[in-house]
């Protein structure tokens, strides 16, 4: 990922918890057909230090879930808030003219060598986890137990799980850090008056970066 200095993101611990945050990726690996892609609900892992682990599974009939190239390097991407950002929002617009427009985003590229696992334990663990993940705030949280038992068993037999150890992680905050104090303050007013959801979360994330 191309990340010049001002929009590079190395913290981990900001990474990771944007992977959480996100919790949604697209998966990327190369076979004999070329490159595929899926879009697919993910879980973090702390371990191994220092980057961590993801989780994930495929339905069984996606041609992804069969063996990558060998030895060849997955990449997951997690999407954050992103947003158009008109140069109209800058006041340097009236002084020179010399704008254009662009675009703010969250974004982190986890790298690593790909292993599936199609274990039942292992698959119910994993879908117990992410069911959790998503359903523990709501007043009355579905559990994968809610299913019958003979439906969640083919259910389970229908996908492959996989994990990704992260041998690389990167990542890249695009936040109007390149402009001049006024235009990003510009950028923010705007965003916050645009009152769309993507709009206001990356204004969010421009101002909390403005007080640090």
């Amino acid at each position: 990922m191309y990340r010049p200095s001002e929009f590079n993101e190395d913290r981990i611990e900001v990474l990771h918890q944007a992977m959480r945050d996100i919790a949604f990726g697209t998966l990327v690996t190369i076979g004999a057909d070329g490159l595929i892609a899926s879009h697919i609900p993910l879980l973090l892992e702390d371990a191994p230090a220092p980057l961590g682990n993801i989780t994930g599974h495929l339905a069984r009939a996606n041609p992804q879930a069969r063996a990558p190239a060998p030895e060849s390097e997955a990449l997951v991407i997690f999407l954050g808030p992103h947003t158009y950002v008109t140069p109209s929002w800058y006041p340097s617009k009236a002084e020179t003219g010399r704008v254009v427009p662009t675009w703010n985003y969250v974004a982190v590229h986890a790298y690593g060598s790909l292993r599936f696992i199609d274990n039942p334990a292992w698959k119910r663990a994993h879908v117990t986890r992410l069911t959790r993940s998503q359903e523990s705030k709501r007043e009355a949280p579905w559990t994968v137990d809610d299913a019958p038992e003979d439906y969640l068993q083919g259910m389970l037999k229908g996908i492959i799980g996989f994990e990704l150890p992260i041998a690389r992680l990167e990542g890249k905050w695009k936040m109007s850090q390149n402009r001049r104090e006024p235009d990003r303050q510009g950028v923010i007013a705007g965003l916050e008056a645009e009152a769309d959801p993507q709009s206001v979360a990356v204004a969010a994330i421009m101002a909390a970066r403005e007080r640090k």
